[in-house]
């Protein structure tokens, strides 16, 4: 039996944070039910291009939410609220999460202790931006630039540049990843369950380890330096007559072996035998090293520097990641039964036993309210008549 096939999730959400790690659980096997307003539903559904030629299926959507069921209900009616109590009990919920903002965790019947009220062992995630005291709407970019990421990222001389993925988004996903999988091993050792809070700005704050115990311990100024490395060098991006390739040399040992090849004997200079001599001329010495390197191919450098197992990469295109032999066997994939698309997805961190098993293959991303009668009708007993009638109501 797969681990984790009888846990279900229920889950309010909603844009990118939790949508993600519902997602990664739901590469475990756990069972996924997104819950969303029968009105407004996810703002994500109605982002990037309508690929399906449909409403609320449209690219951006359909990147994090395969493998999932979905539901829709409106909690701020009293028969909604009940319905979703009557979810959280006959569903058998293990695991209930949510993005709302604090202020509406009672005023929906949300709040862990009328969820604990109704399964004693049940595990409650909160994800908010700064915490449960706090109200704030938190969105990706802000929370970067509030972090320090901004200030880390871009050129020395250059404005802060964001990432090129959401990481307090995505991290904060992972870190709560963790989190309800020690709630989980908690319940199977005590009986008992769990709330967590997780925060978006804590979570991303924490991955400045480097950045703050230097700076607060020290009194270095941190901040960002573009393609270079604070404490090594070379370390940067390079030119080639075809591209670029990023070059690393991690220790001394590395540089010795990398001036002993013909092309680059013009460096071998006791100024730089130490990293600390290369680091202090930085800018004169990968200036010197681009001179060399735009003589040859991306290919060429690659296939010297491997031989002397000295770390360098071509700087890969999405489409070239994607063809990657070792990105290749581990995509994932999605078939819509209605149209016959087929997506791709990202691989997994790791390749889980339900991933192996089910060959890589999750359900599609559910359309909106694409399970309202499977689970109302057939799990919770509504009859066709009452569920026309709660549609009609705006309660689902």
């Amino acid at each position: 039996m797969e681990l984790f096939e009888n846990i279900t999730v229920l889950s309010l959400e909603q844009a990118t944070v939790l949508p993600y790690l519902t997602y990664r659980l739901a590469q475990d096997g756990m069972n996924i039910i997104r819950l969303e307003h029968p009105v407004y539903g996810d703002p994500n559904r109605m982002i990037g291009e309508k690929v399906l030629s449909e409403e609320r299926m449209n690219a951006y959507y359909l990147c994090i939410n395969a493998g999932k069921k979905d539901l829709t209900l409106n909690l701020a009616e009293e028969e909604g609220k009940k319905i979703f109590h009557a979810l959280v009990q006959d569903l058998k919920v293990d695991i209930f999460a949510t993005n709302q903002l604090p202020r509406n965790y009672q005023k929906l019947g949300i709040d862990y202790d009328t969820l604990k009220s109704l399964r004693s062992d049940i595990t409650w995630l909160g994800v908010t931006g700064f915490g449960p005291d706090s109200n704030e709407a938190a969105y990706d970019p802000i929370l970067q630039a509030r972090s320090g990421l901004m200030e880390l990222t871009g050129e020395g001389d250059g404005d802060p540049q964001v990432l090129g993925i959401p990481l307090p988004d995505m991290g904060t996903s992972e870190h709560a990843y963790g989190l309800v999988m020690k709630a989980l091993f908690k319940r199977q050792a005590t009986g008992e369950g769990s709330r967590i809070d997780m925060a978006m700005f804590e979570s991303t704050v924490s991955w400045l380890t480097v950045p703050i115990t230097l700076t607060d311990s020290f009194g270095k100024t941190i901040t960002r330096r573009g393609n270079t490395h604070e404490f090594f060098c070379p370390v940067s991006v390079y030119q080639t007559s075809n591209g670029y390739v990023y070059l690393a040399v991690g220790n001394d040992r590395q540089w010795k072996t990398m001036v002993s090849q013909d092309m680059f004997k013009s460096l071998a200079k006791p100024e730089y035998e130490k990293n600390a001599g290369r680091i202090g001329d930085v800018a004169n010495l990968n200036a010197a090293i681009n001179a060399i390197t735009r003589n040859y191919t991306s290919e060429a450098l690659i296939e010297l520097f491997t031989t002397i197992t000295v770390p360098i990469s071509k700087i890969n295109t999405v489409a070239e990641v994607i063809a990657d032999p070792v990105v290749e066997k581990r995509l994932l994939h999605a078939r819509d039964e209605t149209s016959g698309t087929r997506i791709t997805l990202a691989p997994p961190p790791n390749m889980t036993p339900f991933l192996s098993e089910s060959q890589q293959q999750l359900s599609f991303p559910p359309r909106f309210g694409e399970n309202n009668r499977q689970i109302y009708g057939e799990i919770l007993g509504y009859s066709d008549d009452e569920l026309a009638r709660l549609k009609e109501q705006g309660v689902i």
